[in-house]
């Protein structure tokens, strides 16, 4: 019975990552992307669009569309809105919740032909994917190993960092409440125990990679994240 129910977790946990995925792909389709756009102004449209194809109502974690030089904050800053420009990078980072399992997706998007933020763009999945195969490439591995490796792919391809963390537990509602003192639920420094292991509820741990890289002296950054063990 254990084997199916963790089976069925991860189903669940995939087709909320899926749904999440759609919403980026209709974002595009409908071209809500521009410049002259507030960042809040994209935040409530996505809410929208979500509860549009999915009757979306909650997101367990706050709803993060940021451009320009806002794409340099981590996730707990709260910098002002911003009026999307011309030629701004940007990034949206929503964690729908779709019954009571999360989804935790993030994309970059670039608007205009700056080579640099195209780079970006492509670099932010290219070390995401990186830093995968090394997670699957070591059994044990632990989130502290995982973080280092991460930041060893970010500077390789000349990029910092933007973030104290690449990525945290993931499952059934409310994954919000972890208290931040507990390291061990985050890929970071100091998060010693092996990924591999199960939760305090004796279920498998499933977690999402976050890559967020910057350029400070540019002034703008990328993200991307989605789920790391499964998929």
């Amino acid at each position: 019975m254990r084997g199916t129910d963790e089976e069925q977790r991860a189903a669940l946990l995939l087709e909320a990552q899926d749904k999440a995925e759609e919403l980026f792909d209709e974002l595009e389709r409908r071209q809500l992307i521009v410049a002259g756009k507030r960042e809040r102004e994209l935040s409530d449209e996505i809410r929208d669009l979500a509860h549009e194809m999915f009757g979306i109502e909650r997101f367990w974690h706050k709803r993060i569309v940021r451009a320009g030089p806002n794409t340099l904050h981590p996730y707990r800053a709260n910098p002002p809105d911003r009026v999307i420009a011309a030629d701004d990078v940007l990034f949206c980072d929503f964690g729908p919740l779709l019954e009571q399992w999360e989804a935790d997706v993030g994309r970059t998007f670039v608007l205009g032909d700056d080579p640099v933020k195209h780079r970006l763009r492509d670099d932010v999945s290219v070390v995401f994917d990186a830093g995968r195969r090394y997670f699957h490439e070591h059994p044990d591995i632990t989130g502290a190993q995982l973080f280092a490796e991460v930041r060893r792919l970010a500077a390789g391809a000349d990029w910092e960092i933007g973030a104290t963390h690449a990525g945290h537990l993931v499952g059934e509602f409310p994954h919000e409440r972890i208290n931040g003192d507990d390291i061990e639920y985050y890929i970071t420094t100091g998060s010693d125990e092996p990924m591999r292991r199960p939760d305090r509820a004796g279920r498998l741990c499933h977690w999402i990679l976050e890559i967020h890289l910057v350029d400070r002296a540019r002034g703008f950054g990328g993200f991307h994240e989605q789920l790391l063990d499964l998929g």
